[in-house]
């Protein structure tokens, strides 16, 4: 937690001078800590909001802090505003929130759902990973349920990297590709997947 809490006041000096591609700590909406690039050292990862009037249909970006060689102090290395879909008001709907995360192999799992409202709800995780000096997408996972019919829930497994797809227990190929998290839409998932056709 202090770790975090000294990344966030580092993270306060770095927005005052780059105001126009960092996220401001007013809409850090959650963060995680991990080393992203095997340095040996923590770096941070961030979750927030758009400005209040965005009318973005993902209003959530992504913000990745690699350390500093020279000084270890962070230093933004990716940032992908209007990128994740969910709720982002602290009274907003519970089964909306979006959430990232450190995983043990050093990547990043970022979550959104819809959980709440309407009987189609769906999970989705992206896995980033650094590679060469940028952050990929290595994994899209996507898992959807109708309330109205049980039996029509779908699961898809794509390693984006790779181009396998495991969909409902099958196992399917599609294009392997590597895709900044700068450049991934959702729809390539959902097009590896064979959602929406």
């Amino acid at each position: 937690m202090k770790s975090l809490a000294c990344a966030l006041i580092l993270l306060s000096a770095a927005t005052i001078a780059h105001a126009d591609d960092t996220a401001a700590p007013g809409r850090i909406i959650d963060a995680a800590i991990g080393d992203w690039n095997k340095d040996g050292k923590p770096d941070l990862a961030l979750l927030a909001a758009g400005a209040e009037d965005d009318q973005a249909d993902n209003p959530i970006g992504v913000y990745i802090y690699l350390r500093d060689d020279e000084h270890s102090l962070l230093k933004l290395a990716a940032s992908a505003p209007n990128k994740i879909w969910g709720s982002v008001a602290p009274g907003g709907i519970v089964g909306q929130e979006p959430s990232i995360s450190a995983l043990p192999n050093g990547s990043i799992a970022i979550v959104s759902q819809n959980d709440a409202i309407g009987r189609d709800r769906w999970h989705q995780t992206l896995t980033l990973a650094y590679r060469n000096n940028n952050f990929v997408v290595a994994g899209y996972t996507y898992d959807s349920r109708d309330t109205l019919e049980p039996n029509n829930s779908h699961n898809c497994d794509y390693n984006v990297l790779t181009g396998k797809v495991t969909k409902d227990g099958k196992t399917l190929k599609a294009e392997a590709k590597t895709v900044s998290i700068q450049d991934w839409q959702d729809d390539i998932g959902q097009k590896a997947c064979g959602n929406g056709e």
